[in-house]
């Protein structure tokens, strides 16, 4: 299938969605790997694993370009090797997406809804958040917070962040896309964040951006 979307949020900012479908040998031939990248796709043992890679490296290039380089950090964390731009990354079942801006940091990331979520809401659910009692709803709205706290956790790159006691989201009516309101407050972090969310098949995706001027 490919690159199913790739949205222009403002002149700054791109997301793109690859839906795969692709098997190894087909992606393979789309993407240029360097050395690092060759050495990090045969270091996964399974087949899903590296389609997720690859089809990372062929979503990037058809945002930025075929010489567009992934790199990272001590913590994993995926940076652009020629620090022109902020970039997230996620991955779920059949889709990867990329959030990527010259001017913004970004946070996105995207779920398969497959699990029985209720029975772990307790993990990331406080007090000051409200979830549809409708049966219907109940599920999507438990994956878009899930989605909102991993987009923000990735924006404020910070350690130690508990996605139940530290980030709230905003009571919200749920439908298939809207905006939501999401909060972060730790000893050193107290900010509040605007959030985008749409679904997509049997998917949630959440993405969130904020200026932020490079020193």
């Amino acid at each position: 299938m490919g690159c199913i979307t790739k949205h222009f949020l403002n002149e700054n900012s791109i997301l793109g969605v690859w839906k795969i479908e692709e098997d190894l040998k087909t992606l393979l031939e789309m993407v240029k790997l360097d050395g690092d990248d060759l050495k990090r796709f045969k270091g996964y043992s399974s087949n899903s694993r590296k389609l997720e890679f690859l089809s990372v490296r062929a979503l990037l290039a058809e945002l930025l370009g075929s010489d567009a380089r992934i790199v990272y950090n001590k913590n994993n964390k995926p940076f652009l090797k020629d620090g022109s731009r902020f970039i997230s990354i996620t991955h779920s079942h059949k889709l990867t997406a990329i959030l990527t801006s010259t001017r913004e940091k970004v946070g996105i990331d995207l779920e398969y809804m497959s699990s029985n979520i209720g029975a772990i809401a307790f993990k990331f659910i406080n007090r000051k958040e409200k979830i549809s009692k409708d049966p219907e709803k109940r599920k999507y709205h438990l994956y878009l917070h899930w989605c909102a706290k991993e987009a923000l956790y990735k924006i404020c790159d910070k350690e130690g962040i508990s996605i139940r006691k530290n980030i709230t989201i905003d009571p919200f009516e749920v439908n298939d896309s809207g905006e939501i309101k999401g909060k972060v407050h730790t000893d050193r972090i107290n900010e509040s964040f605007d959030l985008n969310y749409t679904r997509y098949d049997n998917y949630a995706i959440v993405w969130t951006k904020k200026n932020y001027e490079k020193q």
